[in-house]
């Protein structure tokens, strides 16, 4: 399985409970098909740059999830189904790597 983050960019309109319902949804619907939530955020309303739907601002989400690669698909298709959503975008997380640091060589005795 990959490692995924998606923001997804929902209707103003929409109330803190309805917001909640939606996340809720969303993680079931990831776990649903296979996938695990790592982590997820709720980045609050923003006002766009914009106009997107006739709407000046939106309610970001961010969600961190592991799951394989036909899901993004899938995932896709149905926040483009949802009336509420208004821009949703998968990326391929980056998983940074650390390596350990080198030991440090001892002084030579003269």
């Amino acid at each position: 399985m990959k490692t995924y983050e998606t923001v997804t960019i929902l209707k103003p309109q929409l109330t803190d409970g309805e917001v909640a319902a939606f996340v809720d949804k969303a993680k079931a619907f990831i776990s649903s098909s296979g996938g695990e939530v790592v982590s997820e955020e709720k980045l609050g309303r923003r006002r766009f740059s914009h106009d997107i739907a006739k709407n000046r601002e939106g309610f970001y989400l961010y969600l961190k999830f592991k799951s394989e690669a036909d899901f993004v698909k899938k995932w896709t298709e149905t926040m483009k189904l949802n009336q509420n959503v208004l821009r949703t975008m998968v990326m391929n997380a980056l998983e940074h790597k650390i390596k350990p640091a080198k030991k440090a060589k001892a002084p030579v005795a003269a």
